[in-house]
């Protein structure tokens, strides 16, 4: 039960801040987060009764090892690491084991008896949750916990699915606040217009792109140079559209029950280099191996050569967080060597007028003595292909289609795939322009009407990402008869769409 289905916007949600909103204003608090709780723990019984169960085991495993730790305060660096390892090795047996014994058999020639292992879907994003609980238990930054506490902020599931990784404190404070369980007819519209704009890039847009992406990623070694970059484009779009919309119906859905979850994204594809990129894309995570993993291993403070290294092993752990295979190994290292080059200073980037004029301008406009400086436009455009070309390794299904893809990416061919490609946008939005095409003998016939829709969409797509983020909107839109038409607009359009439901991408990590 994705957040883009009828059970959830029909009936979960109504329920869910009918009874919310009751309880707390009967001032039934302990109810109400017993009753929040249950709803969560039921949203994520819907994907599956044995992920549910071992999401209760990591709950309980980690709660208890923090009780250790109040009674036995001399066990605190034990436990940490027993806590670290154990969700670790929760997270290795569901999501690395097949991948690690297919290696070992490659490379010993022996035959792989590793069966099929269901990964639980979001086991990613709880478990880097509880680990950041247990190693700030363990080194007295985390309070002393309600077990109702805990395990409303591990299973509550705004965030339980797909994120963002919502550290202990900025959830359990805010469900501490007596004033945050008031009804708020602002923050409550916030959050509805919030969750309708997720809906609208999810279900109008991502999805859309998707067909012509699947398609495309499933003929790999039939396809030309044209359609490689239409692709290619396609899924940079669609990747982002999914996973932001996603968080801004998190995030809406958070605001209508009263609480804020972090800012995983912050306009990523406006970014003028690399490692700004990252400040932007996927914040909670950036922020997570930056503390947890970045800085203990000694981040900038033990000379340049263990920077670059500390880098890479942030960025290479990242491509392995997103998935178990050798493509997301060469992305994520490639991101990494990204911004190592970034912070080497040997280009610069002009500030923005903007940044001429602030008095603190952001800190990776700066520069140490670049040889080149080159106008943040033109830097703009070439990070943004990079990240594009990147992309190959993440979507390929393995190394070999990888490799393909970009034999055919920088090889120029062009045996007419893209209209095929094209072809798999046959929605009843293009109904009336593919009837133009096919029966008013305009050249090309519906081909040509299919193609129209893929540079259409792709064309709004990138408008889209050049215009203020959903969070900008939030904080700058006054709510007026003429928002409500165009969020009911998008709302209806949206929910039509809903027939042909997907899951999100990043369910799978």
């Amino acid at each position: 039960m994705g957040f883009n289905s009828f059970n959830f916007i029909l009936l979960f949600l109504p329920i869910l801040l009918v009874v919310w909103h009751l309880l707390n204003r009967s001032k039934k608090y302990i109810l109400a987060d017993i009753f929040l709780t249950g709803m969560s723990l039921y949203y994520y019984y819907t994907f599956g009764i044995s992920f549910l169960v071992i999401l209760l085991v990591s709950i309980a495993v980690n709660y208890a090892l923090s009780l250790v730790i109040d009674k036995a305060p001399g066990s605190a660096k034990a436990v940490k690491v027993i806590g670290v390892l154990f969700n670790l090795s929760l997270l290795f047996y569901y999501k690395y084991l097949g991948f690690f014994m297919d290696n070992v058999s490659a490379v010993t020639g022996a035959d792989s008896f590793t069966k099929e292992i269901l990964m639980p879907i979001g086991i990613s994003f709880f478990t880097f949750g509880q680990i950041s609980f247990i190693v700030d238990r363990a080194n007295g930054e985390a309070k002393d916990y309600s077990f109702l506490e805990y395990i409303l902020y591990t299973a509550y599931f705004p965030k339980l699915i797909q994120g963002p990784i919502a550290f202990h404190k900025e959830m359990i404070d805010q469900f501490r606040q007596k004033s945050l369980r008031r009804f708020d007819t602002e923050r409550f519209t916030k959050g509805l217009m919030s969750f309708i704009i997720g809906l609208g890039k999810k279900a109008i847009l991502a999805d859309t792109l998707a067909k012509a992406v699947n398609y495309g990623f499933m003929n790999t070694y039939s396809l030309d140079t044209l359609t490689v970059i239409m692709v290619m484009l396609a899924y940079t779009f669609q990747i982002y559209l999914d996973f932001s919309g996603y968080c801004d119906m998190a995030g809406g859905v958070s605001l209508m029950l009263g609480y804020e979850l972090p800012v995983n994204f912050n306009s990523p594809y406006k970014a003028a280099t690399s490692k700004e990129l990252w400040q932007r894309w996927h914040m909670t995570l950036s922020r997570f191996f930056i503390k947890y993993v970045y800085i203990p291993f000694g981040g900038s403070r033990k000379g340049k050569a263990r920077t670059v290294i500390n880098v890479l092993i942030v960025f290479v752990l990242s491509g392995l967080w997103h998935g178990a295979g050798w493509t997301y190994i060469c992305w994520g290292l490639m991101q990494g060597l990204l911004v190592v080059w970034d912070d080497l200073g040997i280009v610069g980037v002009k500030p923005s007028v903007d940044a001429e004029n602030s008095a603190k301008k952001p800190r990776y406009l700066l520069r140490e003595k670049p040889l080149l400086m080159i106008p943040r436009a033109l830097s703009n455009a070439l990070t943004f292909l990079m990240f594009v070309i990147s992309l190959i390794f993440f979507r390929s299904q393995d190394m070999a289609y990888a490799i393909a893809m970009f034999k055919r990416a920088f090889y120029w061919t062009y045996p007419g795939f893209i209209f095929r490609t094209a072809s798999k946008l046959e929605i009843g939005e293009n109904y009336i322009l593919r009837q133009l095409f096919l029966r008013g003998g305009l050249p090309g016939g519906e081909n040509m009407a299919y193609l129209i829709t893929m540079i259409v969409l792709l064309a709004v797509s990138g408008f889209i990402m050049t215009r203020k983020n959903t969070r900008e909107i939030l904080e700058t839109t006054k709510f007026s008869t003429k928002t409500a038409l165009g969020l009911a607009i998008v709302f209806v359009w949206s929910f039509i769409s809903l027939s042909n439901v997907s899951t999100f991408i990043y369910f799978q990590y």
